[in-house]
């Protein structure tokens, strides 16, 4: 039987997608939880991934962690991953915030690029902190952070670790291509425009720092995330072309074989991952998913009419989750 979920009322001056997206971006905001503690963590041979670890002093396996994996050009730092750890904390609950590859000013750790599929490096992650004795470990992923822990809890299927207890995601990128195509639209621009500027500006920071391996120039014009990932991260890792890369990074075509609870969560009128998207895997055909869309919430808004804890919406319900999954 399913949890109930407290339904998502939006604040009544960001009633529209944009409206969400633009407003969780940019609203001020204070966090209690104390500064992280910088921990690397080993994912390959060649590459290491930097979080911030929140502990509960002299309380580690005992308790629930969760580690928390940022969207597109976000990093750590980004006020949702700063919020489900400051929520956490005030649980009681230990939080390790995630940068991606490269994210977060970390390009020296690893000469390879970041892509959406890279759902290893969270496999990495989970099996360093069960070495560590940690026996209640939660993953929570936004958007493209969101497909990563996904595509890991399916590729586990039900052979995931008895320490791995449940995966939260919201606007994850399942299907890639979908938001790919979405981005494109005309009322999309300006966020295409800032995703294209970001991934650019990653791209020279590390071709300075690999001139060998990444070329500085040589480029047809790169006008979107599509163009960015024909060019440059398709043939990084091996693919022909965007297409095929997203095929194979999209967690779309595991989310059926995922053995732990999933906590998936969407808006409606998210601007650019489509919520037909959703509908189109099937999603709520896995009896261990929880499939809430509410009609409004943006891309990673979800800024509600209250206030407190519940005026992001996302992030609370997150904390519950894991709050409820821990008891079992």
């Amino acid at each position: 039987m399913k949890r109930e979920i407290r339904e998502f009322e939006p604040h009544r001056w960001l009633r529209s997608g944009h409206a969400q997206t633009i407003g969780a971006a940019f609203t001020p905001r204070r966090f209690a939880v104390p500064m992280g503690e910088a921990r690397l963590f080993r994912v390959d041979a060649e590459t290491q991934l930097k979080g911030l670890c929140h502990w509960q002093a002299g309380k580690r396996r005992e308790l629930p962690v969760i580690v928390i994996v940022h969207g597109l050009e976000g990093s750590c730092d980004s006020n949702y991953a700063c919020g489900i750890a400051d929520k956490a904390w005030a649980r009681g609950f230990h939080a390790v915030r995630m940068n991606q590859r490269n994210c977060g000013g970390t390009e020296q750790l690893t000469p390879t690029l970041y892509n959406s599929g890279l759902s290893g490096d969270y496999r990495a992650v989970l099996m360093e902190l069960i070495g560590e004795g940690f026996e209640k470990i939660f993953f929570a992923g936004y958007s493209m952070g969101g497909n990563l822990v996904t595509k890991m809890a399916g590729e586990f299927g039900e052979a995931a670790p008895k320490e791995l207890r449940g995966v939260a995601a919201v606007c994850a990128a399942l299907d890639l291509s979908a938001c790919a195509d979405a981005l494109e639209r005309r009322e999309n621009y300006l966020y295409q425009r800032h995703f294209v500027r970001g991934l650019m500006e990653r791209y020279r920071r590390k071709s300075e720092l690999f001139p060998a391996r990444y070329k500085q120039n040589g480029f047809a014009a790169i006008r979107s995330v599509r163009d960015f990932d024909d060019a440059i991260t398709a043939p990084a890792f091996g693919y022909a072309d965007a297409e095929e890369y997203y095929q194979a990074a999209g967690a779309k075509k595991v989310i059926g074989k995922v053995g732990v609870p999933l906590l998936l969560m969407t808006a409606q009128d998210d601007p650019f991952v489509p919520y037909a998207s959703f509908l189109a895997a099937r999603v709520e055909e896995n009896p261990r998913v929880q499939f809430v869309a509410p009609e409004h919430g943006g891309h990673c808004g979800f800024i509600s009419r209250f206030r407190g804890l519940e005026r992001f919406w996302a992030e609370e319900r997150i904390v519950e989750f894991v709050e409820e999954e821990a008891k079992k």
